[in-house]
């Protein structure tokens, strides 16, 4: 069952630079990170960072899920979905990206 994003909600990619998705899709817990893949691959996602590298590794190992974004300021963020879920991969990047958007403002102000 696929998540479905609230109205108000989804990805913005505007400060990432480029995000990677790794899993194995024959693990039982990868569905909140093949979730957390089809929200930044919506319309809203892609014309937030056209030029946003995004990458997925579809292994057949039996490896842990991991997400792995790469901020345009240099920071990472890694989440791995084996333990997450949707809401809470979405809290942690969307918080993440918030706060570097909002750095970006101030620093466009001074």
């Amino acid at each position: 069952m696929a998540y479905v994003l609230p109205k108000r909600g989804g990805v913005l990619l505007k400060q990432v630079k480029s995000v990677v998705v790794c899993f194995c899709p024959f693990e039982s817990n990868v569905e909140s990170t093949r979730n957390f893949l089809q929200c930044l691959h919506t319309k809203k996602a892609y014309v937030s960072n056209s030029s946003c590298d995004l990458k997925t590794e579809v292994k057949h190992d039996g490896s842990e899920p991991v997400i792995n974004v790469q901020f345009a300021d240099g920071d990472r963020l890694i989440m791995k979905g084996a333990n997450l879920t949707i809401r809470e991969m979405l809290k942690a990047f969307n918080s993440m990206c918030a706060a570097k958007d909002l750095k970006a403002q101030e620093k466009e102000k001074k």
